[in-house]
């Protein structure tokens, strides 16, 4: 049986936006397992994570409290990222997991921070399982790829949704014009002819930062989309400014939703995500050693909460200030 199912806070783990804090038990003191952007499914009741890491980084658990590090998916990394992607140095951001007709499809990103020239590339294995004897990840090289000075967009952080038609199409972005959707041919190894592209959802972009330059949290600040299909809707999720920086962190996840997975979506004032729209989850964020934002989610809050007339905060306003880059970059995509 494969599950496939987003990650909030699971038994034995602290989610912290996109970063986990795993605690395994053990018989001395618990151990801390950090990991960053993951995603999870559940093959034949094991549960396999996959990060950020040189080679896309793998974790096993039969209970989600116990993990045990596996073999990264590529032990060396893939030859057409290191040609394509200047600066590009093995690491592998933002998995994404899915499972069809018997096939297992990861889609990752080769990228270097703060820059889009990026690309997303898929890799296939039959099972999880590395005892398997049919275990073997085969890479197919590049699904969608940004070039500096040619895209406004980066094409990092990968999500595979399927409509209700089923077919398959890909969303991504990370600052820059923010978040795009194109649509899959039916392999699910290269964009679908002729070619469909979308705009889900962005924030200002101020109109003197250079093409080159990703934004930050005064502009341009969202990335790491996620679409669910329920109840006939299509909910979009995404994340709004600053990462990584410990209690100076300003990370939030937002969401909107459409009766059709090309859009538009609009949160629960009707405003469009594509001009900045999308309801706070969970609450307002709050300082901590990490990011908090998903540590505030309750794990039983049902998807269409955010849509109900008591249980979602009022949509978050855009980022104070001005909305101009003082040039130095302290965030963004990565």
């Amino acid at each position: 049986m494969i599950s496939r199912f987003p990650l909030r806070a699971l038994p034995g783990m602290v989610a912290a936006g996109t970063l986990l804090l795993l605690g395994k038990q053990t018989l001395a003191q618990p151990i801390d397992i950090r990991v960053h952007d993951p995603v999870m499914i559940r093959e034949d009741g094991t549960y396999y994570l996959f990060t950020t890491a040189r080679g896309v980084g793998v974790l096993s658990s039969r209970d989600m409290v116990s993990w045990e590090p596996r073999a990264p998916v590529f032990a060396e990394p893939p030859a057409w990222a290191t040609r394509m992607i200047p600066r590009f140095r093995d690491s592998l951001w933002a998995p994404d997991i899915s499972y069809h007709d018997g096939t297992h499809f990861l889609f990752y990103s080769a990228s270097s921070f703060g820059s889009n020239n990026s690309a997303i590339g898929v890799a296939t294995n039959t099972t999880l399982d590395p005892h398997d004897p049919s275990f073997r990840w085969v890479d197919h090289g590049p699904v969608v790829r940004s070039v500096r000075g040619r895209d406004l967009w980066n094409a990092i952080d990968p999500n595979l949704v399927v409509d209700e038609e089923g077919s398959p199409w890909l969303a991504f972005g990370s600052f820059w014009t923010g978040i795009k959707l194109v649509r899959l041919a039916d392999d699910r190894l290269s964009l679908a002819k002729p070619e469909e592209w979308y705009s889900l959802a962005g924030r200002q972009r101020y109109w003197k930062l250079p093409e080159e330059t990703a934004g930050d949290t005064l502009s341009s600040a969202i990335e790491a989309p996620f679409i669910f299909r329920k109840s006939g809707y299509y909910y979009l999720f995404a994340s709004w400014d600053r990462c990584c920086a410990g209690p100076a962190s300003t990370y939030r996840i937002v969401v909107g939703r459409s009766n059709r997975v090309t859009g538009p979506y609009r949160d629960r004032e009707g405003e469009d995500m594509r001009f900045g729209g999308g309801s706070l989850v969970g609450g307002e964020t709050v300082p901590g050693p990490e990011w908090d934002t998903t540590r505030r989610i309750p794990s039983t809050t049902p998807i269409t909460s955010c849509f109900t007339a008591t249980t979602c905060p009022t949509r978050v306003a855009p980022s104070s200030g001005s909305g101009r880059s003082n040039g130095t970059r302290t965030d963004g995509p990565g």
